[in-house]
Protein backbone atom coordinates (compact mmCIF):
# COMPACT_ATOMS: atom_id res chain seq x y z
CA UNK A 1 0.00 0.00 0.00
CA UNK A 2 1.36 3.42 -1.00
CA UNK A 3 1.77 6.00 1.50
CA UNK A 4 -0.89 8.22 -0.18
CA UNK A 5 -3.34 5.17 0.28
CA UNK A 6 -2.80 4.38 3.16
CA UNK A 7 -3.50 8.35 4.24
CA UNK A 8 -7.24 6.98 4.51
CA UNK A 9 -6.71 3.69 6.44
CA UNK A 10 -7.65 4.98 9.35
CA UNK A 11 -11.10 6.00 8.38
CA UNK A 12 -12.23 9.21 6.66
CA UNK A 13 -9.12 11.45 5.26
CA UNK A 14 -9.42 15.10 5.47
CA UNK A 15 -7.28 16.70 2.65
CA UNK A 16 -6.54 20.68 2.57
CA UNK A 17 -4.41 22.19 -0.46
CA UNK A 18 -2.33 25.12 -0.25
CA UNK A 19 -0.55 27.03 -3.11
CA UNK A 20 3.46 27.38 -3.07
CA UNK A 21 4.48 30.05 -1.85
CA UNK A 22 1.19 32.22 -0.99
CA UNK A 23 2.02 34.22 0.76
CA UNK A 24 5.63 33.13 1.04
CA UNK A 25 7.46 29.51 0.60
CA UNK A 26 7.99 29.98 4.65
CA UNK A 27 4.77 30.27 5.35
CA UNK A 28 3.57 27.26 3.14
CA UNK A 29 6.14 25.36 5.04
CA UNK A 30 4.97 26.45 8.10
CA UNK A 31 1.92 25.84 7.36
CA UNK A 32 1.79 22.07 6.17
CA UNK A 33 3.53 21.13 9.45
CA UNK A 34 1.13 22.78 11.43
CA UNK A 35 -1.85 21.04 8.95
CA UNK A 36 -0.55 17.90 9.87
CA UNK A 37 -0.63 18.43 13.28
CA UNK A 38 -3.94 19.85 13.23
CA UNK A 39 -5.67 16.19 11.79
CA UNK A 40 -4.50 16.09 7.82
CA UNK A 41 -4.49 13.08 6.34
CA UNK A 42 -2.83 14.55 3.18
CA UNK A 43 -1.83 17.77 2.08
CA UNK A 44 -2.27 19.05 -1.47
CA UNK A 45 0.82 21.23 -2.42
CA UNK A 46 -0.84 24.02 -5.82
CA UNK A 47 2.43 24.64 -7.51
CA UNK A 48 1.57 28.02 -9.56
CA UNK A 49 0.65 28.47 -12.90
CA UNK A 50 -0.17 30.85 -14.92
CA UNK A 51 -3.23 29.30 -16.34
CA UNK A 52 -5.01 27.42 -14.17
CA UNK A 53 -7.89 25.88 -16.08
CA UNK A 54 -9.33 23.99 -13.20
CA UNK A 55 -8.82 26.84 -10.71
CA UNK A 56 -11.65 29.61 -9.98
CA UNK A 57 -10.82 33.24 -9.03
CA UNK A 58 -9.14 32.55 -5.24
CA UNK A 59 -6.76 30.00 -6.56
CA UNK A 60 -5.95 32.14 -9.30
CA UNK A 61 -5.09 35.45 -7.44
CA UNK A 62 -2.97 32.98 -5.20
CA UNK A 63 -1.08 31.50 -8.12
CA UNK A 64 -0.45 35.07 -9.38
CA UNK A 65 0.55 36.39 -5.88
CA UNK A 66 2.83 33.41 -5.29
CA UNK A 67 4.25 33.76 -9.33
CA UNK A 68 5.00 37.52 -8.96
CA UNK A 69 7.01 37.02 -5.84
CA UNK A 70 9.32 34.97 -8.06
CA UNK A 71 8.13 31.28 -7.13
CA UNK A 72 10.00 28.57 -8.42
CA UNK A 73 9.48 24.54 -9.34
CA UNK A 74 12.68 24.67 -8.05
CA UNK A 75 12.12 26.44 -5.02
CA UNK A 76 8.66 24.58 -3.99
CA UNK A 77 11.01 21.20 -4.21
CA UNK A 78 14.04 22.66 -1.78
CA UNK A 79 10.69 23.53 0.39
CA UNK A 80 9.15 20.14 0.10
CA UNK A 81 12.81 18.96 1.25
CA UNK A 82 12.76 21.15 4.41
CA UNK A 83 9.08 19.93 5.02
CA UNK A 84 10.57 16.05 5.32
CA UNK A 85 12.49 16.67 8.14
CA UNK A 86 9.21 17.88 10.43
CA UNK A 87 6.47 15.72 9.30
CA UNK A 88 6.12 12.56 7.24
CA UNK A 89 2.74 13.23 6.31
CA UNK A 90 1.54 12.26 3.01
CA UNK A 91 1.83 15.11 0.03
CA UNK A 92 0.56 15.30 -3.18
CA UNK A 93 1.32 18.09 -6.00
CA UNK A 94 -1.26 19.31 -7.85
CA UNK A 95 0.01 20.92 -10.95
CA UNK A 96 -0.88 20.99 -15.05
CA UNK A 97 1.48 19.46 -17.56
CA UNK A 98 2.61 22.41 -19.29
CA UNK A 99 4.95 23.20 -16.03
CA UNK A 100 5.58 19.07 -15.99
CA UNK A 101 6.91 19.73 -19.62
CA UNK A 102 8.79 23.02 -19.15
CA UNK A 103 10.69 20.95 -16.48
CA UNK A 104 11.10 17.63 -18.51
CA UNK A 105 8.76 15.19 -17.59
CA UNK A 106 10.96 12.37 -16.05
CA UNK A 107 13.00 15.20 -14.30
CA UNK A 108 10.09 16.35 -12.69
CA UNK A 109 8.64 13.01 -11.63
CA UNK A 110 12.09 11.46 -10.22
CA UNK A 111 12.66 15.04 -8.46
CA UNK A 112 9.08 14.67 -6.66
CA UNK A 113 10.48 10.95 -5.31
CA UNK A 114 13.89 12.24 -4.36
CA UNK A 115 11.76 15.07 -2.44
CA UNK A 116 9.53 11.85 -0.69
CA UNK A 117 6.89 13.63 -2.49
CA UNK A 118 4.03 10.53 -2.80
CA UNK A 119 1.18 11.68 -5.75
CA UNK A 120 0.96 13.78 -8.46
CA UNK A 121 -2.12 15.52 -9.49
CA UNK A 122 -2.83 16.94 -12.96
CA UNK A 123 -5.90 18.30 -14.06
CA UNK A 124 -5.95 18.83 -17.56
CA UNK A 125 -4.12 15.62 -18.42
CA UNK A 126 -6.96 13.73 -19.86
CA UNK A 127 -7.49 9.97 -18.63
CA UNK A 128 -6.68 8.63 -22.15
CA UNK A 129 -3.01 10.45 -22.53
CA UNK A 130 -1.82 9.71 -19.17
CA UNK A 131 0.82 7.36 -20.62
CA UNK A 132 2.62 10.72 -20.78
CA UNK A 133 3.33 10.85 -17.01
CA UNK A 134 2.24 7.02 -16.11
CA UNK A 135 5.88 5.25 -16.95
CA UNK A 136 8.07 7.81 -15.04
CA UNK A 137 5.29 7.77 -12.45
CA UNK A 138 5.64 4.10 -11.92
CA UNK A 139 9.88 4.42 -12.06
CA UNK A 140 9.93 6.81 -9.35
CA UNK A 141 6.92 5.35 -7.01
CA UNK A 142 4.77 8.13 -7.47
CA UNK A 143 1.38 8.05 -7.51
CA UNK A 144 -0.65 9.61 -10.55
CA UNK A 145 -3.60 10.49 -9.13
CA UNK A 146 -7.03 10.29 -11.62
CA UNK A 147 -9.99 12.74 -11.58
CA UNK A 148 -13.41 11.48 -12.25
CA UNK A 149 -16.07 14.46 -12.51
CA UNK A 150 -20.18 14.68 -13.02
CA UNK A 151 -19.78 14.34 -16.62
CA UNK A 152 -17.40 11.19 -16.62
CA UNK A 153 -20.45 9.10 -16.33
CA UNK A 154 -19.42 6.00 -18.74
CA UNK A 155 -15.71 6.66 -18.24
CA UNK A 156 -15.88 6.11 -14.42
CA UNK A 157 -15.35 2.39 -14.28
CA UNK A 158 -12.91 2.56 -16.74
CA UNK A 159 -10.70 5.28 -14.66
CA UNK A 160 -11.52 3.55 -11.11
CA UNK A 161 -10.22 0.51 -12.71
CA UNK A 162 -6.91 1.76 -12.98
CA UNK A 163 -6.93 4.52 -10.45
CA UNK A 164 -3.88 4.82 -7.85
CA UNK A 165 -3.62 6.22 -4.77
CA UNK A 166 -6.85 8.00 -4.56
CA UNK A 167 -9.39 8.77 -7.09
CA UNK A 168 -10.30 12.67 -6.96
CA UNK A 169 -13.89 13.09 -7.25
CA UNK A 170 -14.45 16.45 -8.46
CA UNK A 171 -18.37 17.43 -7.01
CA UNK A 172 -19.28 19.94 -9.39
CA UNK A 173 -19.10 21.47 -12.66
CA UNK A 174 -16.72 23.75 -13.88
CA UNK A 175 -13.78 25.39 -11.92
CA UNK A 176 -13.03 25.36 -8.12
CA UNK A 177 -14.11 27.67 -5.54
CA UNK A 178 -16.36 28.20 -2.24
CA UNK A 179 -20.17 26.84 -2.82
CA UNK A 180 -23.03 27.31 -0.64
CA UNK A 181 -24.61 24.22 -2.27
CA UNK A 182 -22.86 21.22 -3.98
CA UNK A 183 -25.45 19.70 -6.37
CA UNK A 184 -23.89 17.28 -8.47
CA UNK A 185 -24.62 13.42 -7.68
CA UNK A 186 -21.40 12.82 -5.99
CA UNK A 187 -23.17 9.54 -4.26
CA UNK A 188 -23.67 7.92 -8.09
CA UNK A 189 -19.60 9.07 -8.59
CA UNK A 190 -18.48 7.24 -5.96
CA UNK A 191 -20.51 4.07 -6.33
CA UNK A 192 -20.33 3.78 -9.44
CA UNK A 193 -16.32 3.42 -9.17
CA UNK A 194 -16.74 0.96 -6.09
CA UNK A 195 -18.56 -1.36 -8.58
CA UNK A 196 -15.05 -2.08 -10.01
CA UNK A 197 -12.06 -0.42 -7.38
CA UNK A 198 -11.98 -0.61 -3.75
CA UNK A 199 -9.92 2.98 -4.67
CA UNK A 200 -10.34 5.56 -1.80
CA UNK A 201 -12.66 8.36 -3.44
CA UNK A 202 -12.36 11.45 -2.18
CA UNK A 203 -14.41 14.78 -3.01
CA UNK A 204 -13.16 18.14 -4.43
CA UNK A 205 -14.32 21.21 -5.35
CA UNK A 206 -16.73 23.48 -3.04
CA UNK A 207 -15.80 22.29 0.11
CA UNK A 208 -16.17 24.88 2.43
CA UNK A 209 -17.70 24.38 5.93
CA UNK A 210 -17.50 21.71 8.61
CA UNK A 211 -21.21 20.63 7.58
CA UNK A 212 -20.06 20.19 4.11
CA UNK A 213 -16.91 18.39 4.33
CA UNK A 214 -19.10 15.48 6.62
CA UNK A 215 -21.45 15.20 4.51
CA UNK A 216 -19.00 14.33 1.60
CA UNK A 217 -17.21 12.12 4.05
CA UNK A 218 -20.07 10.28 4.55
CA UNK A 219 -20.50 9.61 0.77
CA UNK A 220 -16.80 8.96 -0.01
CA UNK A 221 -13.75 8.55 1.58
CA UNK A 222 -12.08 11.89 2.35
CA UNK A 223 -12.87 15.76 1.87
CA UNK A 224 -10.77 17.94 -0.13
CA UNK A 225 -10.48 21.34 0.64
CA UNK A 226 -8.94 24.15 -1.55
CA UNK A 227 -10.33 27.71 -1.88
CA UNK A 228 -11.69 27.88 1.44
CA UNK A 229 -8.16 27.62 2.51
CA UNK A 230 -6.59 30.31 0.45
CA UNK A 231 -9.44 32.84 0.90
CA UNK A 232 -8.29 32.91 5.19
CA UNK A 233 -4.61 33.08 4.02
CA UNK A 234 -5.73 36.22 1.01
CA UNK A 235 -7.39 37.87 3.87
CA UNK A 236 -4.68 37.48 6.91
CA UNK A 237 -1.32 36.92 4.66
CA UNK A 238 2.05 35.94 6.41
CA UNK A 239 -0.27 36.19 9.88
CA UNK A 240 -2.71 33.50 8.40
CA UNK A 241 -0.93 30.18 10.35
CA UNK A 242 -3.36 30.19 13.53
CA UNK A 243 -6.14 30.79 11.38
CA UNK A 244 -5.91 28.55 8.94
CA UNK A 245 -4.33 25.81 11.65
CA UNK A 246 -7.71 25.89 13.82
CA UNK A 247 -10.22 26.20 10.57
CA UNK A 248 -8.28 22.87 9.20
CA UNK A 249 -8.85 21.94 13.21
CA UNK A 250 -12.71 22.19 12.85
CA UNK A 251 -12.97 20.51 9.35
CA UNK A 252 -10.85 17.41 10.25
CA UNK A 253 -12.62 16.86 12.90
CA UNK A 254 -16.00 16.67 11.04
CA UNK A 255 -14.44 14.55 8.37
CA UNK A 256 -12.93 12.42 10.65
CA UNK A 257 -16.38 12.25 12.82
CA UNK A 258 -17.70 10.28 10.33
CA UNK A 259 -17.81 6.35 10.46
Amino acid sequence: MTKTKAAFAEGKAFIPFLTAGDPSLAVTEELIVELASAGADLIEIGIPFSDPVAEGPVIQRADERALAAGITADGIFEMVRRVREKTGVPLAFMTYINPIYRYGSERFVKRCAEMSLDALIVPDLPFEEKGELQPYCAKYGVDLISLIAPTSKARIRTIAREAEGFLYCVSSLGVTGVRTAITADVGEMVSLAREVSNIPCAIGFGIATPQQAEDMARKADGAIVGSAIMKIIAKYGTDCVPHVTAYAREMAQAVHGVR
